[in-house]
Formats: C-alpha cells, sequence, structure tokens
C-alpha cells in the first residue's frame, strides 16, 4: 500500500470518529433517521458521498 493512501485512510478514519467524539447524542439521532430512509434514498446519499470524494480527489491531486 502506498503511503498516500494509508495517509487518506487515517485521515477518513479520524474524521469519521469526530462526530460520534464531538457530538455523539447527534450522531445517533442521525443515524436513527436514516434507518427509516427508503433503500434508493440511502443509496442516493451514498452515490453524493462517492461523487463528492472523488470530485476532491480529482481537484486537489497533483
Amino acid at each position: 500500500m502506498s503511503d498516500t493512501f494509508l495517509m487518506a485512510l487515517g485521515l477518513m478514519l479520524v474524521l469519521e470518529g469526530l462526530m460520534p467524539l464531538l457530538m455523539p447524542q447527534a450522531w445517533r439521532d442521525t443515524f436513527k433517521r436514516m434507518i427509516e430512509f427508503k433503500d434508493g434514498q440511502l443509496r442516493f446519499v451514498g452515490l453524493i458521498s462517492v461523487v463528492s470524494g472523488l470530485l476532491l480527489v480529482f481537484l486537489f491531486s497533483n
């Protein structure tokens, strides 16, 4: 694995852990609301996340 990939993975884990660390109740409430989403809505959220991530990688890669 490349160092860049491991750095990106580490940064992702830090960012993913911030909300439950700083605002556990809001994090829990968000997941309770997401459980009520239909499959299509969850897929759309996932699609937006993937596209946004790819766009950021593309824009800021050298």
